[in-house]
């Protein structure tokens, strides 16, 4: 799965860009008690087939740049993130986004640039992945799967391939926390 993303600066220039690859997405039921406390002002959480759900993601950050330039030794990286999801209704329906819990990636300084710049919960640590896919991404049986380090134990999040590719079936859960931005 591809998925550009952008986010603009005060005079609507591109600050980040980036590609996410080789995405694993794992998500649970969870009691929406639990995240109540962290739902920002101004939306409330958005809920599947009456499931409130949080997601955990891994990916690689792939060619990223600040400002159209790549920096050195940060383009490349992965990522793992624990998200939730909520919605604001509008006249024009429902805005649906998420709410980042957590985000790691593997070195201090993406964390504290995306602290400073974005406000976003970054932490730094040691990670690696395992990617066992063909050249176009499509393997039956293959593998994905990121790692990192914490609390003097390495904690993992993989996903077994089956089958081809297809997108989600519209409105299934897999479509639901796909479409949320």
């Amino acid at each position: 799965m591809t998925g550009p993303t952008a986010r603009r600066g005060p005079r609507s220039r591109t600050f980040l860009t980036a590609e996410w690859r080789r995405l694993v997405m794992l998500s649970y039921d969870i009691d929406p008690d639990v995240l109540r406390p962290l739902v920002p002002r101004g939306v409330v959480l958005d809920t599947w087939d009456g499931r409130t759900l949080v997601s955990m993601v891994g990916f690689e950050f792939l060619d990223t740049r600040l400002l159209g330039v790549p920096v050195p030794f940060h383009r490349d990286f992965d990522e793992i993130n624990l998200r939730f999801y909520v919605r604001r209704d509008t006249a024009e329906g429902p805005r649906r986004g998420v709410v980042f819990v957590k985000e790691i990636v593997p070195r201090p300084a993406l964390a504290a640039v995306a602290r400073i710049a974005y406000g976003e919960r970054y932490v730094s640590r040691p990670m690696r992945h395992r990617i066992d896919l063909s050249d176009d991404g499509v393997t039956p049986a293959g593998l994905v799967g990121y790692a990192w380090y914490d609390g003097g134990t390495w904690h993992r999040l993989h996903a077994t391939t089956t089958g081809e590719a297809r997108p989600p079936a519209a409105g299934s859960q897999e479509e639901f926390v796909t479409e949320h931005y």
